[in-house]
């Protein structure tokens, strides 16, 4: 019992949470056992009379309080069932944003470690388990004990001998119980891991199809989920013949009861110890008992599975995000859901203006890395950086790959966790602002371009909640994308797909730059944005961008110099550290890496003319 409620404490919360619920659940369940408990009783008095000569208006009676009875339970049965389970499904339902809302604060280091496969089957397969735990579990717990008790009460109160016989074997039923629980809850550990393994797999073969079509190693990847499915397969059959042992056991042992009681209480009857009608009544509680008894096997295994599936949500829920606000400066959730909304980007006119004839202004921040070292999986990726960014600025970083570009604007909004006092917003260390504030003052193209299984229009304006047709139009535009989206049958309603997977390249990339410049926001990184677009269309993005950059402070990575030659300070990063900077008539005159990049780029232009 300790280690059970051990196991459920992770629980306790929800529990207390609906304990109102859970007490009236609990005494429409005696309504529920009392109903069922009488109908023997009637039954007993009904016989006992009809052996004294009862007339035909008695019967009557006693058919009456029978169909009362039958009712009664009927009616408690039916709320019994509507509040505790409705319960489980709320608490599922509570958990289960519990869950989301924690996995959203995890930093990325843990998605890393952990295959998204995994994470999807602890919060499906693992939550449903935890909910009939949660619903059936307990509310046949709760219908077993009661229903034993009084029954007990009832049946030593007709004969204490009969019940005694009655209930020899429990000891040995107990002992079956345990015997089975525990290995049915180790089993279904294991079963839970090799279903997150399966999920894991199908969810990355499905991911990558278009890398396993190209290699054409579909039937390599259907051979190894189906070895994986076997396992799988094997281990729920272990299961399956464990729990066929468990049922069988608990029916012989009833079986052998049911004999002892029929032997004994006949001869009681024989010997005028105890009427008819209280042995037919003693056999019907009996029988009412078999269901509970079987029940109880049911729900060994609802609490092994649920208690299983628990640890490992739990596992998840217990896990510290490793980048997080200080305890002083966490938001309360109403100053939260009204930090999370951004301000768009205005529309504005050809002379700079928005709707309202007012000139837009956005001023930057300074950004200031001081004697910066970082590493990343025990490898020094970025070693005593100093470098300073003046507000409404632009920085343009290049250099090798691999020499730490991305590591360090990762840091800027804390996808990476910089050593304390190495990086500073406005000369304030960037640990003393909050995450929300913080990553609300950023836009952010990154390397990888991640679009939702949405709408353009929905995954333009991801983050900003009251955004407007017109709005997304203009940061379309700004992006480059809105000829595209023009040609297409929905426009701004066609839906990407998966990952972006109907859209090229360089449409992603595009659309994910929307995305950052309607956020309207202070800081613009720009991580190797431009890659996939062609030289032609990087110039007419560059040129639109220039009024969204104008004031704010922006962060340019790129390997292509036509990109970052304006920019206000170019540096060169190579092996972690800055081994340039200036801007780009400067770094052309000192015969380094960045004129060796301008050189080779110049001339794989003049092959491409040729």
């Amino acid at each position: 019992m300790i280690s059970i409620a051990k196991r459920l404490q992770p629980l306790y919360p929800y529990l207390w949470r609906y304990r109102r619920r859970y007490l009236i659940g609990f005494g429409v369940l005696l309504c529920d056992v009392a109903f069922w408990l009488a109908i023997p009783m009637i039954i007993k008095y009904a016989i006992d009379d009809l052996q004294q000569g009862a007339t035909a208006d008695k019967l009557v009676l006693y058919i009456r309080w029978l169909v009362v009875a039958a009712l009664g339970k009927a009616f408690f049965l039916f709320w019994k069932r509507i509040i505790l389970i409705g319960i489980s499904r709320e608490a599922e339902y509570d958990l289960r944003n519990d869950l989301y809302r924690h996995l959203n604060r995890l930093s990325l280091t843990y998605f890393q470690r952990n295959r998204t496969g995994d994470l999807m089957s602890r919060a499906t397969n693992d939550m449903n388990a935890v909910r009939m735990l949660l619903g059936p579990g307990i509310m046949y717990s709760l219908n077993t004990v009661v229903t034993l008790l009084a029954a007990l009460g009832i049946m030593l109160s007709i004969s204490p001998k009969l019940t005694f016989y009655c209930f020899l074997l429990m000891p040995v039923v107990v002992g079956v119980v345990v015997f089975f629980g525990r290995r049915i809850h180790e089993r279904f550990e294991s079963i839970q891991a090799l279903l997150s393994t399966l999920s894991a797999k199908v969810q990355e073969s499905l991911a990558g199809i278009r890398v396993v079509r190209a290699y054409a190693q579909e039937e390599a990847e259907i051979a190894r989920f189906q070895e994986a499915n076997e396992e799988y397969v094997a281990q729920n059959m272990r299961l399956v013949r464990l729990w066929g042992m468990f049922y069988p056991s608990l029916e012989v042992l009833l079986g052998l009861t049911y004999v002892m009681v029929l032997w004994m209480g006949g001869r009681e009857v024989v010997n005028g110890n105890i009427t008819i009608g209280s042995f037919v009544a003693f056999n019907a509680y009996m029988g009412q008992l078999t269901w509970p008894m079987i029940a109880m096997g049911w729900v060994v295994n609802l609490f092994q599975r649920g208690t299983a599936s628990l640890g490992r949500l739990n596992q998840i829920l217990t896990e510290e995000p490793e980048i997080a606000d200080r305890p002083d400066l966490r938001l309360a959730p109403s100053e939260l859901a009204v930090s999370q909304t951004a301000e768009p980007l205005p529309v504005r006119s050809a002379t700079g203006s928005d709707g309202d004839g007012k000139r837009e202004e956005v001023r930057g921040v300074d950004i200031e890395f001081r004697n910066l070292s970082f590493s990343y999986n025990g490898r020094q990726v970025l070693h005593q950086v100093d470098l300073t960014i003046p507000a409404g600025s632009t920085l343009a970083i290049v250099g090798p790959t691999g020499s730490g570009k991305s590591t360090l604007v990762h840091l800027i909004p804390r996808l990476y966790e910089a050593p304390p006092g190495s990086v500073y917003l406005d000369g304030k260390d960037i640990r003393d602002y909050r995450l929300e504030e913080l990553r609300r003052m950023i836009g952010f193209v990154q390397q990888e371009t991640f679009l939702f299984s949405e709408t353009i229009r929905e995954n333009i304006a991801f983050g900003v909640n009251n955004a407007t047709d017109g709005q997304i139009q203009h940061a379309a535009e700004i992006g480059g994308l809105l000829s595209d989206v023009e040609d297409f049958p929905m426009k701004f309603g066609t839906i990407v797909g998966e990952r972006g997977i109907t859209l090229s390249g360089g449409q992603k990339q595009r659309t994910a730059i929307a995305r950052a410049v309607l956020r309207n926001p202070k800081i613009l990184v720009l991580d190797d944005a431009l890659s996939s677009v062609d030289t032609y269309t990087e110039e007419i993005i560059l040129n639109r961008l220039a009024s969204v950059m104008r004031g704010r402070t922006t962060v340019l990575i790129s390997h292509r110099i036509s990109t970052v030659r304006g920019a206000d300070q170019i540096v060169v990063l190579r092996e972690g550290s800055i081994v340039e900077r200036g801007t780009h008539q400067e770094l052309l005159g000192n015969g380094s890496y960045y004129q060796e990049l301008y050189q080779r780029q110049l001339l794989e232009e003049e092959l491409e003319r040729a």
